[in-house]
């Protein structure tokens, strides 16, 4: 007996020890950087997507050869999804990969960037868009006046919604509870649902107690990801978007400390993370349907012409109320028209 809590003791002693010695190391490499960066981004830690976002902040530590220091926040770790705009803004994180439709009031603009209702799912035209057509300028006045740098946006795989009771026609949305912020609350409250704000931590105990009869996810892997298919079983076959683009955005004081050399390397790294986020989304979309299918997913039945019809004109008049929003969201959506 005294020879074991001798050998508690030495365990202790030794577990302390190193303790000690991985604070130093960590206070040290803090010390070595020349910026230290909060990182808050929208998923849980283990997630598909909550790995690419570590990359990210690798990333920017790799190419700015360590001047550069990036804390990851996951969601729940200190700052909510509907307050990550807010918290970039103030200075709290100093970059963050924001889901726009949560911050609808805040940035308008956001909403059209993210894509609405019927948007393309052609990555070349979305590319084009933004960086040929003219969106890349007008989005980066439009987050400079929130105080934020915007860069590299990145695009992810279209918006399904997963329900709790099958969806044989968009009649049957008629009264259900959705989670779907931004413009995808607005799309589904024509069709008869009532949208629900959640963060994507909370949609799979929304489902479970009844909360909300159903949701969106930024993608399919969202869905897979937060194990929807165990509290949902049912998949809308008509997408809410062909695809999402989501930017990353920077405390504009953070930025301006940069030299020209780290803000290239910021850029750069973000850059990669929206290559990388476009290779693994798809790729992944495909396994996580597989796998969801495997536990039980079904499908609705193919929609009927009128059922297309009503999905149709159900998004028809989004583009000019969005364009009524600000001036930035007005830019945007002219661009789009322009190029229709």
């Amino acid at each position: 007996m005294i020879n074991t809590i001798k050998q508690l003791k030495n365990n202790m002693a030794t577990s302390a020890l190193a303790l000690g010695m991985g604070l130093a190391v960590f206070a040290t490499d803090l010390a070595a950087a020349e910026h230290n960066w909060r990182f808050g981004n929208l998923y849980s830690r283990g997630s598909a997507f909550g790995e690419i976002y570590e990359n990210l902040g690798h990333n920017i530590e790799k190419l700015s050869d360590g001047r550069i220091k990036v804390q990851v926040l996951y969601s729940g770790e200190g700052v909510g999804a509907s307050e990550l705009l807010g918290a970039t803004k103030s200075g709290l994180l100093s970059v963050a990969a924001p889901f726009q439709s949560m911050h609808a009031g805040e940035l308008p603009a956001g909403v059209v960037e993210i894509g609405l209702p019927g948007g393309t799912a052609n990555t070349d035209e979305l590319t084009s868009l933004f960086h040929d057509k003219g969106w890349d300028k007008v989005l980066t006045k439009a987050y400079g006046s929130q105080g934020l740098a915007w860069m590299e946006p990145y695009i992810q795989p279209p918006v399904y919604i997963i329900t709790k009771k099958p969806i044989n026609s968009v009649a049957d949305f008629e009264g259900m509870k959705i989670r779907a912020p931004g413009a995808y609350g607005k799309f589904l409250r024509n069709l008869g649902a009532a949208p629900v704000s959640l963060a994507w931590s909370e949609i799979y105990t929304g489902l479970a107690t009844g909360v909300i009869d159903g949701s969106i996810g930024s993608n399919m892997i969202d869905h897979r990801d937060g194990n929807h298919v165990e509290v949902a079983k049912y998949m809308y076959r008509l997408p809410l978007a062909g695809a999402q683009v989501l930017p990353i955005v920077i405390n504009r004081s953070a930025w301006k400390k940069l030299p020209d050399e780290l803000k290239s390397a910021v850029r750069k790294a973000t850059e990669l993370h929206a290559q990388e986020q476009l290779v693994k989304s798809r790729k992944w979309e495909a396994e996580a349907i597989a796998e969801m299918e495997a536990k039980g997913l079904n499908w609705s039945p193919v929609p009927s012409d009128a059922d297309k019809a009503a999905w149709h004109n159900a998004g028809a008049g989004l583009w000019d109320e969005y364009a009524a929003q600000d001036k930035y969201s007005k830019q945007l959506i002219d661009i789009l028209k322009q190029n229709k």
